[in-house]
């Protein structure tokens, strides 16, 4: 038995070095039951995972063997659309999968996650059927598909407009003070493969009143404005538009104001990929006519002026995070020394299991300030906001960490108290 031993000794080794290098080399077997990890941007994810209940959810993308990323994004209908990326890991390496699921504007916010939910189980159907549940699964259609005359006898008769009226009124009133805020608006859009069309008319009204036994203080303000836009699509990459509007503002001093502007887009990426990622530069030059209330620091009435205004915008929507970063520099031609540029960007990112880092700022060189009303501001103007106030900068800036650890499964829904 000793000799025995010692002679397949060395054939246990062998074996045992090949089935390691087949797990090394070899690809890994699909799974029992999936474990899915998932991230969904404006989504009921609590009720997803209710429903949901043959698949293990997993907090942590190591753990996971499909990882479902969803982005939702406004669609022409005034609806929502979304795009949900199927990514395969370890035993389903490098399947990979795009499904899209579009909601019109009168569904409710039940019918919307139930239509998204359909369109899950629908993309998780190929990864399912390689697991131990095949066996499990059943296909169930409702409806049948409509003859081409059904298709063909469905028309627009809005040829594609959206609209949208809305108003708000607030009222709130104390033993000093009383504040009253009215706004109305109204939108048109028209969204094709070829046309974006676009229309926004606002009124914005407030009165705030302090009262105290010396005298009484009232405040009124107006911002109101209309505008309009039309861009053409001029392939994947490029797009060219024309942009007017007109508006008043009191808080800023114009009494009207009126500007008319063409401007061309280049996007690196082609438009379709816009929800997972988007990098675009614009540039934009037009005319602009202000009125002013009172005359401003540069002894101005009334002004025309030419203005230019370059701009760089990211996107990115992807499993590690989201990103988005834009950049924006605008200046007077008549004096280019008279220019503005504003920075903004946010950052979500994963950096390790359930660490991630969130960031965001927003940053403005401001040196076009012409609209600024001539003499010094009242402390009164200053506190109750009452007129612009001139600065040469302005800055927000957020930074914080997240980490989430514990259970790696967190299948059960409990919404009891």
């Amino acid at each position: 038995m000793k000799l025995l031993a010692q002679h397949l000794s060395p054939v246990f080794i062998l074996l045992f070095f090949l089935s390691g290098v087949g797990t090394i080399y070899g690809q890994q077997e699909a799974p029992s039951v999936i474990h899915l990890h998932l991230k969904c941007q404006s989504c009921d994810e609590t009720f997803i995972r209710q429903e949901l209940d043959y698949v293990n959810h997993v907090r942590d993308l190591a753990l996971s063997d499909v990882q479902l990323l969803i982005n939702r994004v406004q669609n022409a209908s005034g609806g929502s659309t979304f795009e949900l990326y199927f990514f395969g890991r370890k035993g389903f390496e490098e399947q990979e999968q795009n499904l899209r699921y579009s909601a019109p504007p009168t569904h409710t916010s039940d019918e919307v996650r139930r239509g998204l939910l359909r369109r899950i189980e629908a993309g998780l159907l190929p990864y399912l059927l390689q697991t131990d549940m095949a066996d499990e699964v059943e296909l169930q259609v409702n409806g049948k598909a409509p003859s081409g005359e059904n298709i063909n006898a469905a028309t627009d008769k809005w040829d594609s407009w959206i609209f949208e009226v809305y108003g708000e009124g607030n009222l709130e009133t104390e033993a000093t003070r009383s504040e009253a805020r009215l706004e109305f608006g109204f939108e048109g859009d028209r969204i094709t493969e070829e046309w974006r069309i676009r229309s926004d008319l606002r009124i914005n009204y407030s009165e705030d009143e302090f009262r105290s036994d010396e005298e009484t203080v009232v405040v009124v303000q107006r911002r109101n404005f209309a505008r309009g836009s039309i861009v053409k699509s001029m392939g994947p990459h490029w797009s060219a538009g024309l942009f007017a509007g007109g508006w008043e503002d009191t808080f800023r001093n114009i009494r009207f104001a009126i500007d008319l502007a063409p401007a061309v887009e280049y996007s690196i990426f082609p438009y379709r990929e816009v929800v997972r990622r988007e990098l675009t530069f614009s540039y934009r030059m037009g005319y602009l006519l202000n009125n002013y209330i009172n005359e401003t620091i540069y002894e101005k009435l009334n002004e025309s002026l030419l203005r230019q205004a370059f701009n760089i915008e990211l996107r990115l929507r992807q499993p590690w995070g989201d990103v988005f970063s834009r950049v924006e520099a605008s200046s007077y031609l008549h004096d280019l020394s008279k220019h503005r540029v504003e920075f903004d960007t946010f950052l979500s990112i994963r950096l390790y299991k359930g660490l991630a880092v969130r960031a965001s700022a927003e940053i403005q060189l401001i040196r076009d300030q012409i609209s600024l009303e001539k003499g010094d501001a009242s402390i009164q103007d200053i506190l109750l906001r009452q007129r612009q106030i001139a600065t040469n900068f302005s800055t927000e800036i957020g930074i914080g960490l997240s980490y989430t650890f514990g259970a790696a499964f967190n299948n059960v829904v409990n919404m009891r108290l």
